[in-house]
């Protein structure tokens, strides 16, 4: 059973799941209220360009969903900087650039700022760490972005781990004992990615014995 599951855990690491990302989905918490409360507020931030960071499946993406769904933006992904018409910002309210990570371009990063700057524009740029911990080479760029906004996501406290197994259950459409999910959340590790690896992993074995998870299936992948 330990050996099935690991090889499932390794085929499940780049799985893409349709989740639910409207509002009433986000559970707020201490880890996360910063960065939510920041993107609610706009445009009365103190600064222009916000970086909002966290690891993975920290729920990023669905802040900005939430955050577009209220007010107008134009989503970029870094590796499509070089096709990425700079004129075009002038047409957008806010820009939006995802995924920032050490190898992004410094100098494409930097024209996107300067052009954001020059038309008076908001700038989001998510990453999985600070922006002020990557090696910039570039002066004039890690000059600016160590002059933005940040909005750390933290890891999950006790109230956010469960909300996450319970919402990642439920994209899955799996359905358990509200008693099993308090105990894994005192047992799971404290990471967004491994919370998900789990949710996924329930639901791949789910899937396969085709019957009701119960303790002793949960209790073999804490194991893991």
């Amino acid at each position: 059973m330990e050996n099935k599951i690991k090889d499932l855990r390794q085929q499940l690491l780049n799985f893409k799941l349709n989740q639910s990302l409207d509002k009433n989905d986000f559970f707020v918490s201490d880890c996360n209220f910063y960065a939510y409360n920041l993107l609610l507020s706009w445009p009365n931030w103190e600064k222009k360009i916000l970086n909002i960071y966290g690891e993975r499946y920290s729920g990023k993406t669905h802040l900005i969903e939430i955050f577009l769904k209220k007010n107008k933006g134009l989503i970029i992904e870094p590796g499509n900087l070089k096709n990425f018409d700079f004129d075009e910002i002038k047409f957008h309210e806010n820009i939006i650039l995802e995924n920032i990570e050490q190898n992004t371009d410094e100098n494409l990063l930097y024209s996107l700022i300067d052009t954001i700057e020059k038309h008076n524009k908001f700038l989001i740029l998510t990453s999985n760490k600070s922006l002020n911990n990557l090696k910039i080479n570039l002066k004039d760029l890690n000059s600016r972005l160590k002059n933005c906004l940040s909005a750390e996501i933290h890891k999950p406290d006790d109230i956010l781990v469960q909300a996450l197994i319970a919402k990642n259950l439920a994209d899955y459409q799996i359905t358990i004992d509200s008693k099993l999910i308090d105990f894994i959340s005192k047992r799971i590790n404290r990471s967004y990615s491994k919370i998900r690896e789990f949710v996924c992993t329930i639901d791949e074995i789910s899937l396969k014995k085709k019957k009701p998870i119960n303790m002793k299936i949960i209790k073999d992948i804490l194991e893991v």
